[in-house]
Formats: structure tokens, C-alpha cells, sequence
């Protein structure tokens, strides 16, 4: 059965800063004072990277046991190559977003190397994140409200 999440994203006074949540809770993004925010928090961009690495964690834990693996400690480290100067207008060849996302997933566990990398296959096939960035998924603008 398919599920509705929802979020909201709201501009804070100060900076680029904007508050977004879902659910009751709440996060605050900015932008780094390089880019003219206030970096009282992460990026979108840099939320993106937090959302997969928690979204692979997740999974990892949620799957490890049926896949075999006894999973002691797991962790992810995200990194994404993005170049400003086309989100920013200044290059219209360059793309906005990311142009590449890295990760490594570090198991604890002992579980044999072949296991690990089976478990983080599986990981990959089934983190709802990864599948949005890998397959990417329609986005629907469905009003444009002026109040």
C-alpha cells in the first residue's frame, strides 16, 4: 500500500536560513557564509548526503540479520562533487545539482568480506534514497499559491 510523507520548507528571516520538517520534527538548513547563508546549518545539498548515508545506515541494521551478517557497527562516509556556478546561473554547461555521489559503508562484524559485500548490495537494492538519486523520481509542482 503506498504512503503520503510529507514535508514543509519555510524561509527563516535571517540569511538563506530555512526551517523543514516532517512529522514533528524539525531541521535547519542554510548555506555556508561563502555562499552568502549565516552556516547555522547544512545545506540542502549536504541534507542529501545525510539523508542517503542514514537512509544505506538504516537499512543496514534493518537487513543485516535475514542477509546473515551478525553486524556489530556500521557506518557510512558520503561524499558529492557539485559545482556552485550552476545553481548560481554563471555556467549554463554545468549541472546544478550533484555531479557524482562517493560512499564507502564500513562494516564491523564478522562476517566474511563476501558477506559484507553482499549485505551492501542488498543495501543498494533496497535504500528508498538511493533508489530517489540513482532511478530519480518525477517531481510535480501541483499548485502556486500567492498569499
Amino acid at each position: 500500500m503506498k504512503e503520503t510523507i510529507t514535508a514543509q520548507a519555510k524561509k527563516l528571516p535571517e540569511g538563506f536560513q530555512v526551517a523543514v520538517g516532517a512529522r514533528n520534527f524539525k531541521l535547519l538548513l542554510d548555506e555556508p557564509e561563502a555562499l552568502n547563508g549565516t552556516d547555522k546549518g547544512m545545506s540542502p545539498a549536504e541534507a542529501v548526503l545525510c539523508a542517503l548515508g542514514g537512509c544505506q545506515t538504516i537499512c543496514a541494521y534493518s537487513f543485516a540479520e535475514s542477509q546473515g551478517v551478525d553486524l556489530q557497527g556500521f557506518y557510512v562516509k558520503l561524499e558529492g562533487d557539485l559545482d556552485p556556478d550552476g545553481f548560481l546561473g554563471k555556467n549554463p554547461n554545468v549541472r546544478n545539482g550533484f555531479s557524482q555521489i562517493r560512499f564507502s559503508m564500513h562494516f564491523k562484524t564478522d562476517a566474511s568480506s563476501d558477506q559484507a559485500e553482499k549485505l551492501a548490495n542488498y543495501i543498494e537494492d533496497h535504500c528508498p534514497v538511493g533508489d530517489n538519486l540513482s532511478n530519480g523520481v518525477p517531481l510535480v509542482r501541483t499548485d502556486v499559491v500567492v498569499e
